[in-house]
């Protein structure tokens, strides 16, 4: 097994054993986060019905004129905000933190950090 191989797969038996303990709920869905080479994602998740209510990423069209020239913890940081203020919209206030298996420190805590500056409680 090659040494990616390895570190996906510890990554993904993080998640699923993060996974077993949280779920969301409408009430107080699953803010959920999956970060590529080059890319954040933030999904808000009901699990209960299995549907996404809203995502946000620095991929978002709406997003890229904002986003263009920053490094990639403060593009981790609007997206956060961004994704606050849509849930506050639809009167969300209060989620549950899934991490997916990265540790919580630069980009995902950064996103963290912007979705409690927006408004969200976790």
């Amino acid at each position: 097994m090659s040494k990616q191989n390895v570190k996906t797969e510890r990554r993904n038996k993080i998640r699923r054993r993060i996974r077993s303990a949280i779920r969301g709920t409408a009430e107080k869905p699953r803010l959920s986060i999956f970060k590529s080479n080059k890319h954040v994602y933030l999904q808000l998740i009901n699990d209960v019905d299995n549907v996404t209510i809203m995502s946000a990423s620095t991929q978002s069209n709406s997003l890229k004129g904002v986003l263009k020239d920053k490094s990639p913890l403060e593009a981790a940081s609007i997206i956060g905000k961004t994704i606050a203020e849509s849930a506050k919209d639809k009167g969300i206030e209060q989620v549950v933190f899934d991490r997916s298996g990265y540790k919580y420190h630069g980009i995902v805590k950064a996103a963290a950090d912007g979705a409690r500056e927006g408004g969200l409680d976790f």
